[in-house]
């Protein structure tokens, strides 16, 4: 049985980690509901970007853009975000799986990394980092998703990647958040037009030509669904170390409970053994 000082040492020293545990609880929670208003208030932007894509696609008929085809080369284009920190429960090891487990081979995979965690995760595994946008992960500005989109678009267009993803946690409320792999490019225009189905379908005019309308159109879709997705990200990163952090703080208070008890146990026998030694002395002295 450990000794009442090594007892006391032990739950001196979980109490200390719990009153961490519980500040870093109080931080996510004001963080995130700043980062869960973003979310919700930019959300009905890119709604309304995604559908009008669909809707457009779905109306057009046959169209041969190079935004609708794969490109020759195998490569495929990861867009990874996760955080710049741990202690956020699984947020940033469901991302990791996801690519890991994606059925994408190593060697055709190219990371744009938003966040140091999945970046270093990835590159130990063997995995290619292409580009490292970290430092974006904190605050992220509609701003930073334009510079990702053009290079990402570049590579496309260049024929450098076949296809475009993007690994985000999709945020869905305080407790629930979802990682996600999506094809951004090439658009999957049969997949929306069998989503359009029932809806008025008549044809769709371009002026000056789909080509134009195509080329302004899609990028702004692809940059919109990348700042949504950072925007998501860092909501549902704040959710998830609220949640770890008040997991850990509940088991501190428990183990604390646990090793109270054990030390009062401890002093309880330890007073009981000299009284019986005290009292042992007395008799041996009368």
């Amino acid at each position: 049985m450990a000794s009442m000082r090594d007892i006391k040492r032990r739950r001196d020293s979980i109490q200390s980690t719990g009153q961490i545990t519980k500040a870093m609880k109080l931080v996510s929670t004001v963080k995130l509901q700043k980062a869960k208003g973003k979310a919700e208030s930019t959300r009905p932007y890119f709604d309304l970007m995604y559908e009008t894509v669909k809707n457009m696609l779905a109306k057009s008929g046959n169209i041969n853009h190079r935004y609708l085809r794969a490109g020759e080369s195998s490569k495929k284009a990861i867009i990874t975000i996760t955080a710049n920190r741990g202690l956020a429960g699984g947020y940033n090891s469901n991302i990791t799986k996801l690519i890991t487990g994606s059925g994408i081979p190593k060697d055709d995979a190219m990371i744009y990394a938003i966040g140091t965690k999945g970046r270093d995760f990835l590159l130990r595994r063997g995995y290619t980092i292409k580009a490292d946008y970290s430092e974006m992960v904190e605050q992220p500005e509609y701003t930073d998703a334009r510079v990702i989109c053009d290079e990402v678009l570049n590579a496309f267009t260049s024929g450098e990647v076949g296809e475009i993803y993007l690994a985000y946690t999709s945020f869905k409320n305080t407790v629930v958040h979802e990682p996600k792999l999506i094809k951004l490019l090439p658009v999957d225009a049969e997949s929306m037009k069998q989503e359009e189905d029932g809806v008025d379908n008549t044809p769709m005019n371009y002026e000056p030509g789909e080509e134009e309308a195509l080329n302004l159109i899609i990028p702004k879709y692809v940059c919109s669904l990348i700042y949504g997705a950072m925007v998501e990200s860092v909501a549902s990163e704040n959710g998830a170390r609220m949640q770890a952090m008040d997991s850990a703080t509940s088991n501190a208070e428990d183990m604390i409970s646990d090793l109270s008890l054990k030390f009062n146990r401890a002093r309880q026998a330890a007073i009981t053994q000299e009284l019986t030694e005290i009292i042992a002395g007395a008799n041996a002295i009368n």
